[in-house]
């Protein structure tokens, strides 16, 4: 397991948990002082009321939680959303209403989860040509249905 430090920005917050031995996320709460009324096809900024560090050879990625897809129509608007290991600041997480009707988020509302992620980072090299494939430049739907 790898160290994560996790700071709390207010004493009430409840911390994040795996809620089972197999997850590989643990539920992000939303910490607010007021119910948000998220509207249809319209998306709002949850604070989480938690900061975290991490080693600089990982990211958290913030991803939906299937069951407010599936049962609400809710879903983390930049999916996945990612926590960069030098960012210090609260976690919010952004959510939007896929739906035709409102959704109401209340405090300590499970609203998305956290996967602490390993980074590769790249080393480009520039060049003025690419080795062929068979697929080549094949894009969108290129593959078949």
């Amino acid at each position: 397991m790898t160290k994560v430090l996790i700071k709390k920005l207010d004493p009430e917050v409840n911390l994040p948990a795996y809620k089972t031995t197999g997850a590989s996320g643990m539920d992000l709460m939303a910490f607010i002082k007021k119910p948000i009324n998220l509207n249809p096809q319209a998306s709002c900024l949850v604070p989480t009321g938690i900061s975290v560090a991490f080693p600089s050879n990982f990211e958290i990625q913030i991803r939906p939680r299937s069951g407010l897809a599936a049962k609400n129509n809710i879903s983390v608007l930049n999916t996945p959303g990612t926590i960069d290991s030098d960012y210090r600041g609260e976690i919010k997480v952004i959510l939007f209403n896929h739906g035709s009707g409102d959704f109401l988020i209340n405090n300590n509302d499970r609203i998305a989860q956290m996967i602490l992620t390993p980074i590769i980072k790249m080393n480009l090299e520039e060049t003025d040509s690419l080795p062929e494939t068979v697929r080549g430049e094949g894009g969108f739907g290129s593959t078949g249905k």
